[in-house]
């Protein structure tokens, strides 16, 4: 589960890391009323999406000339009037696909002088089942371009679980920004605070970008200047407070549909829809449409206990996509029987009037009560014997329906 930039910093605050004064505003009044709160007289306006890249994106309504989705007002008139230019418009970014996303809420900061940038992150490494702390002088930046084509500017520093954060470790990520004195220990007490939050919300990922140098009153200081945050979305459960940051504008319609009949839903960008039970045997049959010359359009995992229910539900989400033009049903029934998942099929296809090719694959408990039900439906359902069979029809179907 993805958060907002201005709820990850807040959260992070929480924590005790360094975060610059900052509002939320989801209209232009809130958006000048955030800004009459700050200290000024500098103010960065920041578009808040799900995706990142947003200071070098475009509104789709304002034109290629148009500044981003992130600026600097130097006064309230210019936070009014670049408000006005985001709020309600779509935001293009290298990390949202040409068709971009709708910009609904605002985050208003306080400005900063900044000295020098930086990349630190925090995620989970599944290969050494450890927590990896990614260091970087190069911040302000996009890291994948830094990985490309200055690898040695990025440092990794493994930290064991089972031992956790240790003096060590925050030494070493002071080193790997080349910081000294004051700045080097405000680097240790900024990666204690990171790692504490990410242990303590099940975070997937804590990504600062830029962490930075900024000249105070009192002397530097390292500020997170931009943060982006997600979770483990199997943890929620342990963490209601955190469930409630939610925000369902920012993501698919058909997956949050899904989530409410526990599916594990994802939309693809192919035009072969399938409906699996199994995580393993969903990954192998989006291979096998490949192999055979088409693309799916979504990974759908019913789970092994699904009702007829929430079988036909999944089958609508399915043709809920215009960019579908075939289904593909692969179901080995052991906990979920063969004839429960024909029923299901039979009733969505029925009540959704279906008008696509459509090929099904049983094969386990109750198999031929399955076969039997969808054989006597008398609808133009395709039976398979096996996977390779069933991927061979659902292309052959779609390209001579094409």
């Amino acid at each position: 589960m993805n958060i907002h930039e201005y709820q990850a910093k807040e959260l992070l605050a929480k924590f005790g890391v360094a975060v610059p004064a900052g509002i939320a505003a989801l209209s232009v009044e809130e958006a000048v009323a955030a800004a009459k709160q700050l200290p000024g007289p500098l103010y960065v306006v920041k578009s808040q999406i799900h995706a990142g890249g947003r200071g070098k994106g475009k509104f789709k309504e304002l034109g290629p000339e148009a500044k981003g989705g992130v600026r600097l007002a130097f006064n309230l008139d210019e936070v009014e009037a670049y408000a006005k230019d985001m709020l309600g418009n779509t935001l293009v970014t290298i990390q949202t696909g040409p068709e971009g996303k709708q910009v609904n809420r605002l985050y208003i900061t306080d400005g900063a002088d900044i000295k020098q940038e930086f990349y630190l992150a925090l995620l989970v490494d599944r290969a050494t089942s450890r927590i990896a702390v990614v260091a970087s002088t190069e911040g302000g930046m996009n890291i994948e371009d830094v990985a490309h084509d200055s690898p040695e500017k990025i440092h990794t520093i493994l930290i064991d679980p089972a031992t956790g954060l240790q003096p060590h470790h925050g030494r070493s990520v002071a080193k790997a920004l080349g910081l000294t004195g004051d700045l080097a220990k405000q680097a240790q007490t900024v990666l204690a605070g990171l790692y504490s939050a990410f242990i303590g919300t099940d975070a997937e990922q804590i990504e600062i970008n830029p962490l930075a140098v900024c000249e105070g009153k009192s002397g530097d200081a390292l500020l997170v200047l931009d943060a982006k945050v997600s979770f483990d979305g199997n943890a929620m459960f342990r963490h209601k407070d955190l469930a409630e940051l939610r925000d369902l504008t920012e993501e698919d319609p058909a997956e949050v549909e899904a989530s409410e009949y526990d599916l594990a839903y994802i939309k693809l960008d192919g035009n072969i829809g399938c409906m699996v039970n199994g995580a393993g045997l969903a990954m192998a049959t989006m291979d096998i449409i490949k192999l055979n010359g088409e693309f799916p359009a979504n990974f759908l995992d019913v789970g092994g206990g699904a009702s007829k229910e929430k079988v036909t539900a999944a089958f609508k989400i399915i043709l809920k996509d215009p960019a579908v033009k075939g289904i593909l049903v692969n179901i080995f029934g052991g906990i979920m029987k063969c004839d429960i998942i024909a029923d299901g099929i039979v009733a969505a296809a029925k009540e959704v009037n279906l008008s696509v090719p459509l090929v099904v694959r049983l094969e386990g408990t109750n198999v031929q009560q399955g076969k039997d039900i969808l054989a006597n439906s008398g609808l133009p359902i395709v039976s398979a014997n096996d996977l390779g069979d069933a991927a061979e029809k659902i292309v052959a179907e779609v390209r001579k329906a094409a």
